[in-house]
């Protein structure tokens, strides 16, 4: 499967005021970049949609919408380029086809080792009772 790639195109930004200290520059310039995804609208394939839409995930709002917010650095430029590669992180987990598990039954062996724990763990919890003349 090819690499799914995003682009500045398939975003809607928008600038805001980043939030915690920096003085007086932080009341005035708005260096926050917030990227907007509609994964619906988007070129996608529909598997990958489907997952991202099921993804439990706090960016992924209930319109279908990924929001993503980067406020690391002080330009606007370095924060637009952290936003889509945190989206674009996103993107690829959901683009990973998850394996399917196999139910197994635990061995013979090891059922034996788990009951003669328990038999030694109930051994020392008996030598700690009260001592009966």
């Amino acid at each position: 499967m090819k690499p799914l790639r995003l682009t500045e195109a398939d975003v809607h930004w928008s600038a805001v005021r980043a939030q915690g200290a920096g003085g007086q520059n932080v009341n005035k310039v708005s260096n926050a970049a917030q990227l907007r995804f509609d994964i619906r609208a988007s070129a996608l394939p529909e598997a990958v949609k489907q997952r991202l839409l099921a993804w439990p995930d706090g960016r992924i709002n209930a319109e279908g919408e990924v929001v993503v917010k980067a406020q690391d650095h002080r330009s606007l430029a370095l924060n637009r380029r952290a936003a889509l590669a945190r989206l674009q992180a996103l993107v690829d987990a959901a683009a990973v086809v998850p394996r399917r598990r196999v139910a197994t039954q635990p061995t013979l062996a090891a059922r034996r080792r788990r009951l003669h724990a328990k038999h030694e763990r109930g051994e020392l919890k008996a030598q700690r009772a009260r001592v009966v003349d």
